[in-house]
């Protein structure tokens, strides 16, 4: 899980900070602290669920401003899939929808 969790914040972040004439967003790059695996991992551990929530909320909200905001299309279904993330009662549920997201942010970069 704590890999799909630092690709999630990956690649909601490369929609921040990546420009065509720029160069990449890496996971050791500066933006991505606090984003690590090893983060994620430890939170986990903890089973500290809104942590966990919190963390990704933050980085889905930059991408949403990045994307335009919520009335766009891109914008429209990065907020419903959020909204699945966060209505995730426990880790275990949290699998689906954050896989499904991992999946959407992935497909439009």
């Amino acid at each position: 899980m704590e890999l799909t969790l630092e690709a999630v914040a990956l690649f909601a972040l490369k929609l921040v900070h990546e420009t065509e004439d720029g160069s990449p967003l890496l996971r050791d790059d500066p933006a991505m602290d606090g984003y690590e695996r090893e983060v994620f991992g430890l939170l986990v551990r903890q089973g500290d669920l809104a942590r966990i929530q919190l963390k990704l909320d933050q980085c889905l909200t930059l991408a949403l401003d990045s994307l335009g905001g919520a009335h766009t299309v891109m914008g429209r279904e990065l907020q419903r899939l959020a909204l699945d993330v966060h209505q995730a009662a426990t880790l275990e549920a949290l699998n689906a929808p954050l896989q499904a997201l991992k999946d959407y942010l992935k497909a439009i970069l």
